[in-house]
């Protein structure tokens, strides 16, 4: 398997989205995605109802209702009306994903087992396990089990040969401080502002996701201008986040109520600001710009001196390209491993040039093309 670890080219966003870029399909998810053009999705994300088995209502200790999730959505006559159920949602989403798109399902632990194995039964080859660590869950009342403060989302991939599925790995971890993201998010339930309620102040959806929960999946797996689409669309934060973040969107929900809320939110987003959702350029995804380059644009004279940051080396640079330390003739990698008695070196990174009364990375040079090359492009 191929994997896109660079995440989005250097190039402008594929496609220019518009208002009709952002929609809600009323209707069953399954005849409705069987409507849509087959390979044509690049990122699916579904948070199926979770068949919570409540018997009852759910009591505090003062013997007050819990707001608890008791919609006949959630509602299946038995496991394995809700396996079926599962199956064919899930057989109608990889009909319409591209060969290298993912999906993404979050469930509690009452479904998201039998979510995953029937996952893996249709051929999906998972890629994470993450899980949502809730800084305010709600607690057992009962006393009777540990507090349930997770959530979990299994990330995978249309098939296990997929090629060239995206994954910012690069940006995801220039946004953590340079360190790895890992597979437990930590974020807060939905509150406050951001939970839709309607005029008599009630909450309008009982499972309303937060928006940084869908942000960080749409970053992590998709690029500016893929379609995003969520089968079971609730009041619309895919939507929400998927707007915002410069994606396109396609929502299937069958609840009239929940739809009308969604299109209502998702029409008042605003996308941010194009620079702000610039493809993350990498070392790797970067155009080639040879070191002859800065020569052939004067930015570095053959005959000048390059240093090493404390000024202890020092190389020749050639007409031709080339470093020359004494008899030592070869690229700035070479030479540069070779003044270090080292086996390899990044030459970018080693050799500075005097500019003025400091030394300057001749790195900065070549981002300089590297700039204008990407200009030229869009």
């Amino acid at each position: 398997m191929r994997v896109s670890r660079r995440g989005a080219p250097g190039r402008a966003p594929r496609t220019h989205l518009s208002a009709s870029s952002h929609r809600i399909v009323v209707g069953d998810c399954v005849a409705e995605m069987a409507r849509l053009e087959p390979g044509s999705v690049d990122l699916v994300f579904a948070d199926p109802p979770y068949n919570l088995q409540l018997q009852g209502d759910l009591k505090r200790p003062d013997d007050s209702k819990v707001d608890a999730v008791d919609d006949d959505w959630d509602k299946f006559a038995s496991f394995s009306a809700y396996d079926d159920f599962t199956r064919a949602w899930l057989i109608a989403a990889r009909r319409v994903m591209k060969p290298s798109a993912t999906i993404w399902v979050i469930g509690s632990y009452h479904n998201i087992f039998r979510v995953g194995a029937i996952l893996q039964d249709l051929g999906f080859w998972v890629l994470n396990d993450v899980m949502w660590r809730k800084t305010n869950p709600m607690p057992n009342f009962r006393g009777r089990r540990f507090t349930n403060a997770h959530e979990t989302l299994i990330w995978a991939a249309r098939e296990p040969g997929a090629k060239g599925y995206t994954f910012n790995y690069e940006a995801l971890k220039a946004g953590n401080e340079d360190v790895q993201v890992r597979s437990d998010w930590t974020i807060p339930l939905c509150t406050g502002e951001e939970r839709l309620k309607g005029s008599d102040g009630k909450k309008i959806h009982p499972t309303q996701k937060p928006e940084a929960l869908l942000a960080r999946v749409i970053l992590s797996s998709s690029r500016p201008g893929d379609l995003v689409l969520d089968p079971f669309s609730g009041t619309g934060t895919t939507g929400a986040a998927a707007k915002r973040l410069g994606r396109a969107f396609i929502g299937i929900e069958r609840d009239g109520a929940y739809a009308a809320a969604a299109e209502a939110r998702i029409s008042s987003i605003e996308p941010l600001p194009a620079p702000s959702l610039a493809p993350f350029m990498t070392a790797r995804g970067a155009p080639r710009v040879p070191f002859s380059a800065l020569i052939e644009r004067g930015m570095i004279r053959p005959g000048e001196t390059m240093f090493d940051a404390r000024r202890k080396v020092s190389a020749l640079v050639r007409a031709d390209g080339a470093l020359q330390i004494g008899n030592v003739v070869g690229s700035i990698h070479r030479v540069g491993a070779i003044a270090q008695g080292a086996e390899a070196c990044n030459g970018w990174t080693y050799w500075h040039v005097a500019r003025g009364k400091k030394l300057t990375l001749i790195d900065e040079f070549r981002a300089e093309i590297r700039a204008t090359m990407s200009e030229a492009a869009e």
